[in-house]
């Protein structure tokens, strides 16, 4: 594994002397300082479309990002991270791929051609840093089995930070291969019109430089900001359906951050186990939370039934009463006869509130989280509500969860119990109101409310 490591950075500085190679152009990078972070905010991007005729992107994304020593959670991104040198980390990921046909809008360069869909890549990466330059190489590789394309990125990004401004240029190079290429930018013979003929594109390599930045309000609070440009390969210029040769990005947020770590079980290793059972609800996620609707009285009546896995992250943030837990989980969703069974998988970080002043007699938690849910079938109630008001479904969207519940020890005094907590909780699917790319420009969503029981247990 070493030799392997040694050998792939060894062909990065080769191509980049004296330095090292580069993050991707991505606002997220970085903004995780060390490991045992939680950060929250919200981002506002928009670019260029490449294809002809189409309008600029604009796209909302909630920011979550939650890092340990061996795992990260990004709002579009989760891996597994190993250090094998000195500052050379290895990871493994998930990552979803922003391109595609544009939700709204469609121009009619692309009118009755197939629709693009963004794809989810799997990847490993190679970073190592040397004082304020890193160096980066990626591969990743279409696992939706959509265009089935390969990626290799290799770059530089300069961190030049200073006591409150913060500014990280980059420049990377981007090796895309021919299915990759043809999926989002070919035309196909059962596409042909007049004005568009049919086109196989080629891999090329595309060159994306800018400039983030970064400006810290407070010990907490800091405004993102960036540029960037990328020079598109000529496999993908030359495509009927693309007239861009030069695309604009930027992006303006705000973020969060909550601290680091104070280990709640330094003595232990530990999981949280949570089983749980709902029903499907036409009552909203804001109605629901606020106690003016529960019912589970619906037409439908499907349900869910799951487990999740937690581990604690972070324990009392900035001396609050506030703890911070990730969870990964699959839910089975039984649709009543209606359509098959299926299944949909999670992915969050969660923030529980104990501050209660009865905590003393029975320990009580308001949880929130937030993360991405993918269904291996979208769910029935979902397609169904889509259809009513004719709008598109996505099997990723934006997951959040609120929960409330009591420590069964101090309930029912058995000390067996002191671990374990149960209470109620909303499952919630939903596209952000059709804004932001990550769930698909999707309009809509899902809401199961459930009762659950979980434990801590040491392993």
């Amino acid at each position: 594994m070493r030799s392997l490591v040694s050998l792939g950075l060894t062909c990065l500085w080769a191509l980049f002397p004296g330095t090292a190679a580069a993050a991707p152009p991505d606002p997220l990078i970085g903004l995780v300082a060390s490991e045992g972070r939680a950060i929250v905010g919200l981002l506002v991007r928009s670019e260029q479309s490449p294809y002809r005729g189409a309008d600029a992107r604009v796209d909302l994304m909630p920011l979550y990002l939650f890092e340990s020593d061996h795992a990260y959670i990004y709002s579009y991104r989760a891996g597994l991270k190993f250090a094998v040198l000195d500052d050379c980390y290895v990871d493994l990921f998930l990552s979803q791929r922003f391109e595609g046909t544009p939700a709204q809008s469609v121009p009619t360069s692309l009118a009755g051609m197939a629709i693009r869909e963004q794809g989810v890549d799997a990847g490993m990466a190679l970073r190592q840093r040397r004082g304020t330059v890193e160096a980066f190489g990626e591969i990743r590789v279409d696992v939706s089995g959509l265009s089935d394309g390969t990626e290799l990125r290799m770059g530089l990004r300069q961190h030049a930070d200073g006591e409150r401004l913060s500014l990280l240029p980059y420049a990377v190079l981007s090796f895309r291969n021919a299915a990759l290429n043809n999926y989002y930018f070919g035309v196909r013979p059962t596409e042909v019109r007049p004005g568009r003929p049919e086109y196989q594109a080629g891999g090329g390599l595309d060159v994306m430089v800018g400039l983030d930045l970064r400006y810290r309000l407070s010990p907490g609070w800091q405004l993102l900001g960036g540029l960037g440009l990328t020079h598109l390969s000529s496999e993908i210029r030359e495509s009927p359906v693309v007239s861009q040769r030069l695309l604009l990005s930027g992006h303006l947020g705000a973020a969060y951050d909550f601290g680091t770590t104070v280990p709640r079980w330094p003595a232990r290793e530990a999981v949280i186990v949570r089983l749980l059972y709902g029903r499907s609800t036409d009552c909203n996620l804001i109605t629901t939370m606020s106690l003016r609707c529960a019912s589970t009285a619906t037409e439908d009546g499907t349900s869910i039934a799951g487990v999740q896995i937690g581990r604690p992250f972070l324990e009392n943030v900035n001396g609050w009463p506030l703890d911070f837990v990730g969870f990964v989980g699959a839910l089975r969703h039984q649709e009543n006869g209606l359509q098959s069974d299926g299944w949909s998988v999670q992915g969050y970080m969660k923030a529980q509130y104990h501050g209660f002043p009865w905590g003393d007699r029975v320990r009580t938690r308001v949880g929130f989280g937030a993360g991405l849910s993918l269904a291996i079938q979208v769910p029935y109630v979902e397609v169904r509500d889509q259809a009513r008001r004719d709008r598109g479904t996505s099997r990723l969207l934006n997951h959040l969860e609120p929960t409330v519940d009591g420590n069964l020890g101090d309930i029912v005094r058995v000390k067996a119990l002191t671990d374990t907590y149960a209470g109620f909780g909303v499952s919630h699917r939903s596209g952000i109101f059709g804004q932001s790319r990550a769930p698909g420009n999707v309009n809509g969503g899902s809401n199961f409310i459930y009762f659950y029981v979980e434990s801590l247990l040491s392993i």
